[in-house]
């Protein structure tokens, strides 16, 4: 087991150190000048110069790449330009919104999608199976920032039953802040429990045939007895790799839906930091995005090995 932490740690640092530099690199060979696109191609030439030092620009590329890296090892993520505030009040304001929806979107795709996906496996080729998987297909052609409008359109305009967006705040009350992430939560979350009921379906029929659970259910357990207590641990692995990835797309990729909900999250203020070329505040979200999708896929690799032994086993050869 330590042979295998010991690996998956190292590829950690590595690939957080990867996604860094490409990030950087990638800022870096944008044409244009970014003092010019802050400030404006009026400007006098020593106010760009100022800011060009400012900004570092006129150090090497390396010496700039180590500096960044290094400041984020330490917690420094500079100050922005546009606000002129420490780039980590900005994410830790911005943060308190997102994660939650993340989490609320994660937890609501989890609950719908697994008993979606073990009731089509066990009425395989029947009506309930042929339904739901219907919906689900639906549910995977819809975009996201579409549902959201038509959730929109149904639970505010019509009904009036929640507010069609913003942010109340976590000042105003749990119960009125998460009231006004559940329709983007319910946005992000449907179409991806769409994808993971499908997969659950295709996961447990697969355990489903199995010889343990021809034997648990030679020995006289019931159908459903076996179903759970047998066949859906057994699936849970191809599950919870979906799960990972969907959370971390979820935390990573909620600039859409935080648009149409007009939601102060990273994802808007990401949009914010690029139409303003607040390239700092771009490079430091982008890679604190990017590192979140790495340590969620290593959290993932870590359950595996308390889910089925043998992979920790094999990682250890």
């Amino acid at each position: 087991m330590n042979g295998f932490l010991a690996k998956r740690l190292v590829a950690l640092v590595l690939t957080l150190l990867a996604a860094s530099l490409v990030v950087f690199l990638v800022l870096e060979v944008l044409p244009g000048d970014p003092a010019s696109l802050i400030l404006g191609t009026s400007a006098r030439e020593d106010t760009l110069a100022a800011l060009r030092h400012q900004m570092g620009l006129d150090r090497p590329v390396w010496l700039r790449y180590l500096s960044w890296v290094y400041g984020l090892v330490k917690g420094d993520f500079g100050t922005s330009y546009t606000y002129n505030v420490p780039v980590a009040e900005l994410i830790g304001e911005r943060v308190v919104v997102s994660l939650p929806l993340a989490i609320m979107a994660i937890l609501l795709s989890t609950l719908i999608a697994i008993p979606t996906g073990v009731m089509a496996a066990a009425r395989r080729g029947k009506a309930a199976d042929t339904t739901l998987m219907g919906a689900s297909q639906l549910g995977m052609a819809l975009p996201n920032f579409w549902l959201g409008i038509l959730l929109i359109l149904l639970f505010s305009v019509t009904l009036h039953w929640l507010p069609a967006g913003g942010f109340a705040g976590w000042d105003a009350g749990v119960g009125r802040a998460l009231a006004t992430l559940l329709l983007p939560a319910l946005a992000l979350a449907l179409p991806q429990a769409a994808i993971l009921a499908r997969v659950t379906r295709s996961a447990v029929l697969e355990t489903l045939g199995q010889d343990y659970v021809r034997t648990a259910l030679a020995k006289g357990l019931t159908g459903t007895v076996a179903l759970w207590r047998h066949a859906l641990p057994n699936a849970l692995i191809p599950v919870v790799t979906i799960i990972g990835l969907q959370f971390s797309f979820l935390l990573a990729g909620t600039v859409i839906i935080e648009n149409v909900f007009t939601l102060p999250g990273l994802g808007r203020l990401v949009f914010q930091a690029i139409e303003q070329r607040d390239l700092i505040v771009v490079e430091d979200l982008v890679v604190l995005l990017a590192g979140s999708v790495i340590v969620v896929n290593f959290a993932v690799d870590m359950l595996y090995a308390v889910l089925d032994p043998r992979v920790r086993l094999d990682g250890a050869t």
